[in-house]
């Protein structure tokens, strides 16, 4: 836990048993960032803050949605950030606030053991750092809330860029036809970039209204507060945009991608249908042809015994099965060519 006092341009820090001094303080900001809500954390909340008993189990409890609450002296907001895990899973790192007159308390998590602590650190630490370089002078806590918030909206719109850029390289992979070694790894691929998306889009809508709401419920508050309040709405709503955006060119990408592929094995399914109507073809002439061939065999076998019959060893013989033998070869030939076996 990091208690800070931001005062002539700087951050002093603090030792925490001097936290309920610094509170009655009127000089300077009170800062305290709060890496996660343990239970010494939650006593610091509850006895040193007096925050309310709802607002302490929202830090130490996973939030799946934004909200907030006004009370009577202070603001209370949860929000959360998007990070990118493992087979594009994107987490939610949840970043808690209670804004008041004087101070500024910033609770970090819980977060899932995926996630690397440091990161959801990442927005605060960087608002210190223009502190303490002097880039960075906040005149009231609204304020300082406000430049986590936009640091926040920052990483978010980088991440979208990002996400833009992978888009742009699919893109191109699917107009050079380089997806056909392992086409359903890159459509796993075009659906996860188009995930990844969505989650930051949704966080941005929650987030977005959460702070629109306040803007407009907002009472007992610096006069800044509720046009503060109304920027971070309009940030969250540029994040919803150009996710949006850029989610609706992958969905072309995608679309553009399985039409293509469809197209392709309809053809595909059509001339192996053509092949196989030719070798039915095929397979008719030849046994046409066959049955015809079988016509001679059948009658030269069957004057070819070694047994006397009528006409055997004469002319006549001869000419009965040389007829019989044209005959019938004829009369398939006219039967088969009718079918169109022939």
């Amino acid at each position: 836990m990091e208690v800070l006092l931001l005062r002539n341009g700087g951050a002093e820090r603090q030792a925490l048993d001097d936290l309920p001094e610094l509170l009655k303080r009127k000089d300077g900001i009170v800062w305290v960032d709060i890496p996660v809500c343990d239970p010494d954390a939650s006593v610091v909340l509850s006895d040193v803050f007096g925050f309310h008993s709802f607002a302490v189990r929202d830090c130490v409890e996973r939030n799946h949605v934004s909200k907030y609450h006004v009370y009577a002296d202070y603001v209370f907001t949860v929000l959360h950030a998007p990070q990118v895990g493992r087979r594009g899973h994107v987490h939610y790192v949840e970043l808690d606030q209670f804004v008041g007159r004087h101070y500024l308390v910033t609770v970090h998590g819980p977060l899932n053991p995926a996630v690397d602590p440091e990161v959801a650190l990442l927005d605060t630490r960087t608002v210190l750092r223009r502190i303490d370089r002097g880039a960075l002078m906040p005149r009231s806590p609204f304020e300082l809330s406000h430049a986590i918030v936009t640091a926040l909206t920052r990483r978010e719109i980088d991440l979208i860029a990002k996400l833009a850029r992978e888009s742009g390289r699919l893109e191109q992979r699917v107009m050079l036809s380089e997806e056909r070694d392992d086409p359903e790894a890159f459509l796993e691929e075009l659906f996860q970039i188009w995930y990844e998306l969505l989650a930051v889009r949704t966080m941005a809508v929650h987030s977005g209204a959460t702070y629109t709401r306040m803007a407009k419920r907002a009472r007992d508050v610096p006069e800044d507060a509720p046009v503060l309040f109304s920027d971070l709405g309009d940030q969250f709503e540029l994040v919803k945009s150009m996710a949006d955006g850029q989610r609706e060119f992958l969905h072309g990408v995608i679309e553009f991608f399985q039409t293509r592929t469809s197209t392709q094995t309809t053809l595909a399914a059509e001339k192996l249908a053509e092949a196989g109507v030719q070798q039915n073809d095929d397979m008719r002439r030849i046994t046409a042809w066959v049955a015809i061939v079988a016509v001679p065999m059948a009658v030269t076998g069957f004057f070819g015994q070694n047994l006397p019959f009528p006409g055997f060893g004469t002319e006549a013989g001869l000419i009965a099965s040389s007829s019989i033998m044209l005959g019938l070869a004829v009369t398939l030939y006219i039967i088969f060519w009718k079918k169109k076996w022939l």
